[in-house]
């Protein structure tokens, strides 16, 4: 998809259509990151503290189960 820039007060933006913002489930007021590594930009949608603790959780779970096996690989 290619989209125009368009003025916005002193700034310009970009418009998400709507279709995108719910593909992305993304709310209007929802917090997004902007990332780039100077050639594009990267939008994404902040995780909630939620979806950390749970990546928190399943990661403590993964290398209490699985640390010898990690330990002996990181030898």
């Amino acid at each position: 998809m290619i989209k125009n820039l368009v003025k916005h007060g002193n700034s310009w933006a970009v418009v998400i259509d709507r279709p995108i913002l719910d593909l992305l489930k993304i709310a209007p007021e929802s917090q997004v990151e902007l990332t780039t590594d100077g050639k594009s930009i990267r939008i994404a949608p902040v995780d909630s503290d939620d979806h950390k603790a749970k990546i928190r959780g399943a990661r403590a779970k993964v290398n209490s189960k699985h640390s010898k096996a990690f330990n002996k690989l990181a030898e």
